[in-house]
């Protein structure tokens, strides 16, 4: 009968403006807007809100498009800690602004980023002229040490050079095998800042070779010899550092170094300048390609690559 489908659609208006007094009623919904400018709403109160194949979204039978959203990148549980920055830093520019005006993540990383590392070598081989890791250690910014072990050289030890290493036959009872230590260490040193004095020995002792970008090497940042008031360009000791920054001082008497103290002293120079330096790197540095996520399961030796040594190693090797 003709009369049949006007009252069907009676009804049917009749329960949707039921259900919009009662979704006006719970302040879900305001009164003087209307039907197409709402958002969509999402859970039981969304009544007859359907989400279609398209990305559009359908309100009983009108379609209204989605409003953009800015999606930052996917931060996967095991990103590194680069990732893990640039994320932060997106969801920062975000919050400020429109994308034409992103606005850049300060050069001065997070603090849990950054680690100082020391080592002491013995001698080994013929008349012990092969320095081999007897101790490393490692701090965190603060200077809290995370990582401080005796380890056992591959070859017998020839020399343990105590007066500067501090390494004794005593200490070798508790040492660990290299290779154990080694594995130790890298995990500590990967996708870390890492701050040290001439750091290229503490590097080569560990057989390993860390990214250029992201090695700080006190002995040879022009910003504190500057500040030190001593030549720019000079490669300067340590202990000279200390001394003329710090007011204090290490690597004292004859019962060798120490290479915590070291690795601390070398992270104290390095926040004296860090704000300068981390700008001045940031413009001389090439950019860094986004880092893949990592995968736990992998270790440190893909940095054995030759693209990651330093070139003035590789100078020297020729």
């Amino acid at each position: 009968p003709p009369e049949g489908p006007r009252k069907k659609k009676s009804r049917k208006h009749q329960r949707f403006m039921e259900r919009r007094a009662l979704l006006e009623q719970k302040g879900l919904l305001s009164p003087h807007r209307r039907l197409g400018s709402q958002a969509p709403m999402v859970g039981p109160e969304a009544g007859g809100t359907l989400t279609e194949a398209g990305g559009t979204t359908a309100l009983y039978g009108r379609k209204v498009p989605k409003p953009k959203q800015v999606v930052s990148p996917s931060l996967s549980p095991s990103a590194s800690p680069d990732s893990i920055a640039r994320h932060h830093s997106v969801l920062l520019s975000q919050r400020n602004g429109s994308s034409k005006g992103v606005q850049t993540s300060s050069p001065v990383l997070r603090p849990g980023k950054y680690v100082a590392i020391d080592c002491e070598m013995v001698g080994t081989g013929p008349q012990g002229r092969l320095s081999e890791l007897a101790r490393c250690s490692v701090v965190n910014y603060d200077g809290d040490v995370i990582y401080d072990k005796y380890i056992l050289p591959e070859l017998p030890i020839v020399d343990y050079r105590t007066r500067w290493s501090g390494i004794t036959k005593q200490h070798m009872k508790s040492a660990i095998p290299f290779k154990a230590a080694q594995s130790e260490i890298l995990k500590i040193l990967k996708d870390k800042i890492v701050v040290g004095h001439a750091i290229h020995n503490d590097f080569q002792a560990l057989k390993y070779f860390h990214p250029k970008d992201r090695t700080r090497d006190t002995s040879r940042i022009p910003v504190l010899n500057q500040r030190a008031g001593l030549p720019i360009k000079g490669s300067v000791s340590l202990k000279s550092l200390a001394r003329h920054l710090l007011q204090k001082k290490i690597q004292v008497g004859c019962k060798g170094h120490s290479s915590v103290e070291d690795a601390q002293t070398a992270m104290e120079l390095y926040r004296l300048v860090e704000v300068k330096w981390e700008t001045e790197l940031a413009h001389s540095l090439p950019p860094r390609p986004p880092s893949p996520v990592t995968d736990p399961t992998t270790d440190g030796n893909h940095y054995m690559d030759d693209r990651y040594w330093p070139t003035d190693l590789m100078s020297s090797s020729l």
